[in-house]
């Protein structure tokens, strides 16, 4: 790994990316779950597609932890494709030249939302830590003002995978009037002990740096990439399986026949995640990924509903009208099947209408990222089950 990685793009940088910004709450601050308030605020978004004439076409996708909202094109700070071109685009499971396809940057995130990067009016300096913490609800509330700015009043669907599952919930569950069907992908109900453990070690790491400087780094001209890249070193372990870790790299050495009997990346493996540690804080901010992960662990669709999962989704006694699709991957064990298990199960004993799917796969939590044909198989059947069930008027190419 370089002792120093190249640097994320700086915050004033931000808003010269790529993409479409909208400023929400400057009349009326938007209340988050921690009692502060935040407004006013920007979230970046892009679209894809075009929006029917009765705006019922419409789709969400929420990204996961590290995901920006660059979903099915070129990324503009590291040229690679989108993060979900397989699945976004004309004729592909999520089909542009049918839907209208949003996806924003959550707030809290550092490529164009409000996140801690940002200038605090109160100081004239990047709000660091003083930025108030957030929550995936927080996150979900923003989305729904950017949807009530673009004139959309349900939602065709909300689809998202890992954090994004997370937000695909809350939205089922904060706005069931506002949704029409939900996919959450490989993803669960809350935060497992696990999962806290393996973010606060991340956190950690990054606080450990000595460039952190309380979270104020970006005031005093240092950047805890070291701290940053282990943090993603970590995370991105939990994202793999190890039939596919063993496949792909085994104990193979890395460039020499044998080993140097020191501390250099004598494995291929080591190798691999210090690439992905040092790529990763080119596009990464230290401070929004610890409020990120917070906002994670935070997250229990059953807490404001007397601890109940099933509760959740029998707002005022009556069954949530959302049609939902889970999906999980056999082998992820991050988030695994247990855990769509356990939603299906919630929304069976109130009789929700829900279906399920796992895939059987090796590729462990990044499969929903990756060539999974069966995968896009079910989310496409999925869609058009939906949009015969609802009349959807839709505009193909060529008509």
């Amino acid at each position: 790994m370089p002792a120093t990685p190249p640097s994320v793009v700086a915050p004033a940088d931000a808003g010269s990316l790529p993409g479409k910004r909208v400023t929400l709450g400057a009349d009326v601050p938007m209340r988050l779950d921690s009692g502060a308030e935040l407004g006013p605020f920007v979230v970046a978004y892009q679209t894809y597609g075009t929006l029917n004439a009765d705006k019922s076409n419409a789709i969400y996708i929420c990204h996961a932890l590290t995901g920006d909202h660059f979903v099915a094109d070129r990324h503009p700070i590291t040229g690679k494709p989108g993060w979900w071109e397989m699945l976004v685009g004309p004729g592909r499971p999520v089909d542009t030249d049918r839907y209208f396809v949003i996806c924003s940057n959550v707030i809290g995130g550092c490529l164009g939302s409000s996140g801690p990067t940002d200038i605090d009016p109160a100081t004239g300096q990047p709000y660091g830590l003083n930025f108030p913490i957030l929550t995936i609800g927080d996150m979900v509330r923003a989305q729904k003002l950017l949807v009530e700015h673009l004139g959309i009043d349900k939602l065709f669907c909300v689809i998202g995978g890992s954090m994004g599952g997370m937000q695909t919930l809350q939205w089922a569950v904060a706005y069931p009037e506002s949704v029409f069907a939900a996919i959450p992908i490989a993803t669960a109900a809350r935060h497992s002990a696990q999962n806290i453990a393996f973010h606060e070690v991340g956190r950690q790491a990054i606080m450990a740096d000595p460039d952190w400087r309380n979270g104020q780094y970006l005031v005093e001209g240092t950047r805890p990439e070291r701290g940053l890249a282990v943090a993603r070193m970590a995370a991105h372990i939990t994202y793999l399986s190890e039939p596919a870790l063993h496949r792909k790299f085994g104990r193979n050495l890395q460039d020499r026949k044998a080993v140097t009997y020191g501390f250099d990346a004598d494995f291929q493996v080591e190798s691999y995640l210090r690439y992905q540690g040092a790529a990763f804080v080119e596009r990464f901010d230290a401070n929004s990924y610890l409020y990120i992960t917070r906002a994670m662990d935070y997250f229990d669709l059953a807490a404001d509903a007397g601890g109940s999962l099933a509760n959740a989704f029998r707002p005022g006694g009556k069954t949530t009208p959302v049609r939902f699709c889970l999906v999980s991957f056999s082998s992820d064990w991050l988030f695994p099947t247990s855990e769509s298990r356990a939603i299906v199960h919630a929304l069976n004993s109130v009789a929700g209408n829900v279906s399920f799917v796992e895939i059987n796969t090796d590729k462990g939590h990044d499969a929903f990222l990756l060539d999974e044909p069966e995968f896009h198989q079910v989310i496409h059947g999925f869609l058009e089950g939906c949009a015969e069930h609802r009349g959807l008027t839709v505009r193909r190419r060529g008509r």
